[in-house]
């Protein structure tokens, strides 16, 4: 039978507080036997050998009480006794021991000790409502009997207070027991349920971070890597026409040329990978003692990484586009900065979500439609939105008639920009469009936020 998480816990952060067949502290059923440890041996034994020697000394007392009918003094040491025993049992059936309690309490003096320890355990183990009945079934059997029997007439009414108040002191006392148990449960529960949440909050932000790194490694080496592609291609085709004999051959020149193009596109795809490596580490070089470290693992010394692309290095990436032999136009209308320092006043984020779009976007058009011109378009206004265009021609044979069908293809890279959108709370739309294919991605533009200098 599987066992609930909440009785396993209580079981194991409050040993013996969960009744055999009966119920938790906390008045959960649980119909299990468990066994006493040892703590709860102790506990018992210590509460047996108290009630006995109440038992005990009351019964050497029992002989002097001559104001008693006999009956009354013949029944007192066995009650008592069998109100002793029946405390090993108290554990499993609270209840049921509480109320076999009643006669012993109404009808006998030697029962004292074990009937504070009953009434003391009936308010731990059972609901308060019920605890609370039986504690007044006890009360109305034990009081007629005290000033019925109980002491001479004079006395009646004081030992019928100290009744009174020995009960209600041992319930008291076990009900804030029980209370402060649950408490303590209730506690051990939420801290352990606050560590699930924490480790489940954790995994989701380990996963968004696979994400964003996965995002940023394809953007990064899917752009440099086609742009090898296209450089090797073309060697490679100038190589077969010259073994065909349709153009001359290639010249030391042209060689070092394209080998040289080759090799420094290869070193800025490694430059750029470092630089998002470089990001992903940035926390645990802050930890390192002594600062950051260089490349070498050298203490203190930083390793320089280059500033994150933006808007301003877009023409960087159309001239490194139309390197590779792409026909890019690119047309900007941004407003300018108007504090001196250069840029656009956009968030850096923000600029680099969009430089990243205009990167899908080149990477796209020479993957798929390889020689065709691409326009590329940049247009915006602070507080109201970022608009960033970047369209071809399809390739002959391409479904140009099938509107809002995906480019061929289309897969990790526009999955990755649609995910950068969602967080910056932009949109993305692609697809063909009068014999153009089309992406269009649209983001917020905020004002600028006040420097720490600016006014009130």
């Amino acid at each position: 039978m599987a066992i609930h998480p909440v009785s396993a816990l209580a079981q194991r952060l409050l040993p013996g507080e969960l009744t055999a067949g009966g119920t938790t502290a906390g008045g959960t059923p649980d119909p299990r036997r468990v066994r006493r440890s040892a703590r709860d041996w102790v506990v018992d034994v210590l509460l047996f050998g108290w009630a006995v020697l109440c038992w005990a000394a009351l019964f050497q007392q029992a002989e002097a009480k001559e104001y008693l009918p006999g009956w009354l003094v013949a029944i007192d040491p066995p009650l008592g006794a069998l109100a002793c025993l029946s405390l090993w049992l108290r554990r499993r059936w609270p209840l049921g021991v509480a109320l076999a309690a009643v006669p012993a309490a109404a009808l006998t003096d030697t029962v004292v000790g074990a009937l504070a320890v009953i009434i003391f355990n009936l308010a731990l183990r059972v609901p308060p409502r019920t605890a609370a009945l039986v504690l007044l079934l006890h009360l109305a059997a034990t009081l007629p009997y005290v000033l019925l029997y109980g002491v001479p007439h004079e006395e009646r009414w004081t030992v019928a207070a100290f009744v009174l108040v020995f009960y209600l002191l041992f319930f008291t006392w076990g009900s804030a027991t029980r209370a402060r148990r649950q408490l303590v449960l209730k506690l051990r529960e939420d801290a352990v349920r606050a560590q699930a949440d924490h480790t489940r909050r954790l995994a989701d932000v380990r996963r968004a971070e696979r994400r964003a790194i996965a995002r940023e490694m394809h953007d990064v080496l899917a752009h440099r890597v086609s742009l090898l592609s296209v450089h090797a291609g073309a060697l490679a085709y100038r190589t077969q026409r010259t073994a065909a004999g349709a153009s001359p051959a290639l010249d030391d020149a042209e060689i070092a040329e394209s080998a040289t193009v080759i090799r420094d596109n290869a070193h800025q795809a490694l430059e750029e990978l470092r630089d998002v490596l470089h990001v992903l580490r940035e926390d645990e070089e802050d930890d390192t003692p002594g600062g950051p470290v260089d490349a070498t693992g050298t203490p203190g010394a930083s390793d320089g990484a280059r500033p994150q692309p933006d808007l301003t290095r877009l023409g960087e990436l159309v001239d490194e586009a139309r390197a590779a032999g792409q026909a890019v136009r690119l047309e900007l209308a941004l407003p300018e900065r108007t504090d001196g320092e250069g840029g656009y006043p956009l968030r850096p984020q923000l600029q680099r979500t969009a430089y990243r779009a205009v990167q899908e976007g080149l990477t796209n058009a020479r993957k798929h439609a390889p020689g065709r011109p691409v326009e590329v378009r940049v247009a915006g206004a602070v507080e109201r939105e970022l608009t960033v265009r970047v369209s071809n021609p399809l390739p002959p044979g391409s479904a140009a008639g099938r509107t809002g069908s995906s480019i061929p293809g289309a897969g990790a890279g526009l999955t990755g920009l649609r995910e950068r959108l969602e967080i910056e709370g932009g949109t993305l739309a692609y697809g063909p469009e009068d014999g153009m294919f089309t992406l269009t991605v649209r983001l917020p533009w905020p004002p600028p936020e006040p420097g720490p200098d600016a006014g009130p």
